[in-house]
């Protein structure tokens, strides 16, 4: 494990916040928040209505930003941008299959205040680790992807719209076609 597993879960969860782009139908509803909240485990109270959804929403291009600035002292100053816009105050909390972690958001703050401050608590962790090249964008030249690569090698090419499958049945389909004379 390269990172806390709490901040494993922030860094995944926005990459995947990030790839849902605006407008595109994958987070079309207030269920469908649901079961991206459920599935990425965030916690504490929500509205579950559609202003929420729409504050949800908006964050998809703040977080897709971390992916596109391309070097260390930008993104220092957008993270830490972040942080005060999400009024982030450091502390430890202890909740539901959680041990001790770190949460950073002030008390009753909203859904989408919360994903932007855990996002930005994680990249903290990847700033002070040295390991910005862990951000990529998927390697499909049909995709624009973000993925976070927490792979030991570093060799995480793809991201999770199975671009790495389609990548891999086509170049199957060429070495059979050599294979075969074609």
């Amino acid at each position: 494990m390269l990172f806390a597993p709490d901040v494993e879960v922030a860094l995944i969860s926005a990459a995947a916040l990030a790839n849902l782009g605006p407008g595109d139908g994958r987070l079309p509803d207030v269920a469908a928040l649901d079961e991206f909240v459920e599935h990425y485990r965030y916690s504490g109270e929500r509205t579950r209505d559609d202003a929420e959804l729409r504050a949800v929403r908006a964050l998809i291009p703040t977080l897709r930003r971390y992916w596109e600035l391309d070097d260390e002292a930008a993104l220092v100053d957008y993270v830490n941008e972040l942080l005060r816009a999400g009024h982030a105050l450091p502390q430890l909390r202890k909740h539901d299959e959680w041990d001790w972690h770190l949460h950073a958001e002030p008390p009753g703050a909203g859904l989408a205040q919360r994903m932007l401050v855990e996002s930005a608590m994680a990249m903290t962790d990847v700033i002070r680790a040295g390991e910005l090249d862990r951000l990529k964008f998927c390697a499909d030249e049909h995709c624009d992807n973000v993925v976070i690569d927490l792979s030991k090698n570093r060799s995480r090419r793809f991201c999770e719209a199975g671009c790495g499958n389609r990548a891999n049945v086509a170049a199957y389909r060429a070495r059979q076609k050599q294979a075969a004379g074609g």
